[in-house]
């Protein structure tokens, strides 16, 4: 084992932390909480990170390493035995308010990084690795971002006609309302133009989306007959925690960016690096499996985590990924921070169009 596959071991560290969390209880469960927005954006505000890429030779040999996929693989049981700990723990009836807290966002914190991870898994091509990415979803109760993300966001990218693309201005809780109805009106919309493809009824089990619903909605009802509404409530609340930092990430991963429509006005230019933000800060990179390398991962969809390339013209956060969440948060300081970003490229893209050769 190299320097190269120990770096992402590191993807393990939230998984651990948010157990160990659930585990301990008392102040100690709020330790996952503070590991991810405060202990990382900390460590990150003294780093830069590493704009090198791989060789090509270095490519192939990463591209041919199944550690990489099996380390990804192995942090889909470790989440189910997460949620099974955490449905363990919550019902107990000694457990003090605050750790009630704590272990609900405990269990969110673990459902956000679970969510990514299935990310990864949705781009794969092979029925098992759906088939995990899918069953992965499903402890956040967002198995919708399957159909959504691989077939509506990648296609609408930095348009307005997506849903998960922030809009210069928008705040984060604006997008949260107009994001999450949104994402799941698409799915269940993209899944119904397939089936009418297909001249097939929407009212069936061959719509996914249908399937997804009964499947999260057998699940809650299962841990509430079980386990009582009180760990049933509790279930929710993590996952929709978990949802939440999804969604965050999504807006600060394409914020204000657009791509143009071509002479025609009818089709949008294909999706470059300068369409999303980057980030090369390395714990954030290496925790969230080099999710922050966004830019080439929607110039070639399929390329694997190990593989992502940092590219000089994509537009570069001032942080890690955790810290830009936390600024977020507080709209004013997320503008005066990003639209000067932003206003500086766009005036940069309209001095080289004015001055080509000098561009």
């Amino acid at each position: 084992m190299t320097l190269k596959h120990l770096k992402y071991l590191s993807a393990y560290l939230l998984p651990i932390i948010a157990f160990l969390s659930i585990y301990a209880g008392g102040y100690y469960s709020f330790s996952a909480l503070i590991f991810i927005f405060i202990f990382i954006p900390t460590i990150e505000l003294f780093t830069n990170g590493n704009t090198s890429n791989l060789s090509k030779v270095e490519e192939e040999i990463a591209a041919a390493d199944r550690f990489y996929d099996y380390l990804l693989y192995s942090l889909v049981p470790f989440q189910f035995g997460i949620l099974a700990f955490f449905l363990y723990r919550i019902g107990d009836p000694n457990l003090a308010w605050y750790e009630v807290i704590g272990m609900v966002t405990a269990y969110g914190m673990a459902c956000g990084l679970t969510i990514n991870n299935a990310h990864e898994l949705g781009h794969r091509n092979t029925k098992m690795e759906q088939f995990m990415s899918k069953a992965a979803l499903m402890t956040s109760l967002y198995m919708h971002f399957f159909i959504e993300h691989n077939r509506g966001h990648h296609l609408h990218v930095a348009t307005d006609e997506d849903p998960a693309s922030s809009r210069y201005g928008e705040n984060l809780y604006a997008f949260y309302l107009r994001s999450i109805p949104g994402s799941w009106r698409s799915a269940w919309n993209l899944e119904k133009k397939r089936l009418n493809a297909l001249n097939k009824n929407v009212w069936t089990l061959e719509n996914e989306m249908l399937v997804y619903q009964i499947i999260q909605f057998t699940l809650v009802a299962l841990i509430g007959v079980f386990l009582g509404i009180k760990v049933m409530i509790c279930f929710i609340i993590g996952a929709a925690i978990g949802c939440l930092l999804l969604e965050t990430v999504n807006y600060i991963e394409h914020y204000g960016l657009r791509r143009k429509k071509k002479a025609n006005g009818k089709r949008y230019e294909r999706t470059q690096p300068i369409h999303s933000w980057n980030s090369n800060h390395p714990i954030g990179r290496m925790v969230m499996l080099e999710l922050s390398r966004h830019s080439d991962h929607h110039f070639i969809a399929n390329r694997k985590y190990q593989l992502l390339r940092h590219f000089d013209d994509s537009p570069q956060m001032p942080a890690g990924y955790p810290g830009m969440m936390l600024l977020a948060l507080v709209p004013p300081l997320w503008f005066k921070v990003m639209h000067k970003l932003i206003d500086a490229r766009e005036q940069v893209e309209t001095e080289n169009f004015q001055n080509p050769v000098l561009g």
